[in-house]
């Protein structure tokens, strides 16, 4: 049990340094490898090992390439909030209510990404308007925040695709971004959870361990390999989160 989770949160780490979506893989293995944990323990317990996954992933970054704070702070500002929020909500939503919306999303970014090659190949500094900026604080750091501490999987994948579209940012800038804000989405959620006692400590630290390995390189391969590497990730998450959410829906009907 221990191994496969463990391997599961390095797979993970990677996935969510490169392009976001490692819950895709860490929350299911641990709802299906330790189910006496419960819904709410594994989310808790999984936001523990993400959030030092993602934190080392930003400093990787940071260090390497230019993040425009100017975006990125008040959206992790505001997600910091609004993810504890919806941990709060955490179970009051069923989820059967919000599948088919995200299931749709997911579909329209998979088309559009497809039929447009050049997208996210490179940054495109027209878009960085003041309208767009906020824009795109509220979309991050409200809407996409709330998500994750409501459920998690993708938030990561989804903060890549807003700062993309919405301010022109490449693959690579925006999963740098996106990798500040999944912090602060990370830490409120984990805030809620660890408050009401709902977070399996020294697993959670074991396959924290295993995330920051998986962060590290996942992060250096995306930056060496560029936005086309990031972008083919990208659409493998994509269509990996489609078939997840669209058994889990049709698989309840």
């Amino acid at each position: 049990m221990i191994a496969t989770l463990l391997l599961a949160a390095l797979a993970a780490g990677w996935v969510d340094a490169v392009v976001g979506g490692g819950g895709l893989l860490l929350l299911p293995a641990l709802l299906v490898v330790a189910p006496q944990l419960g819904t709410a323990t594994a989310l808790g317990t999984n936001k523990l090992a993400a959030i030092c996954g993602t934190s080392t992933a930003a400093l990787t970054y940071a260090r390497r390439t230019k993040i425009d704070w100017g975006v990125a702070g008040p959206s992790a500002a505001l997600a910091l909030i609004c993810s504890g929020c919806g941990a709060l909500l955490a179970g009051t939503i069923p989820a059967a209510a919000y599948r088919p919306v995200i299931i749709g999303v997911l579909v329209a970014v998979a088309v559009f990404v497809t039929v447009r090659p050049q997208m996210g190949l490179a940054e495109h500094m027209e878009k960085r308007t003041p309208w767009r900026r906020g824009t795109a604080v509220a979309v991050a750091g409200g809407l996409i925040a709330l998500y994750d501490g409501l459920v998690g999987p993708g938030t990561g994948t989804f903060l890549v695709l807003a700062f993309t579209t919405i301010v022109g940012a490449d693959f690579v800038h925006g999963s740098a971004m996106a990798k500040i804000v999944n912090t602060a989405t990370n830490l409120g959620a984990l805030v809620v959870f660890a408050a009401t006692g709902h977070v399996a400590w020294k697993l959670g630290a074991a396959m924290a361990v295993c995330n920051i390995i998986g962060a590290v390189i996942g992060a250096r391969m995306a930056l060496s390999r560029g936005a086309g590497f990031v972008r083919i990730v990208l659409l493998v998450v994509v269509l990996a989160l489609i078939a997840r959410l669209g058994y889990l829906h049709w698989s309840e009907m």
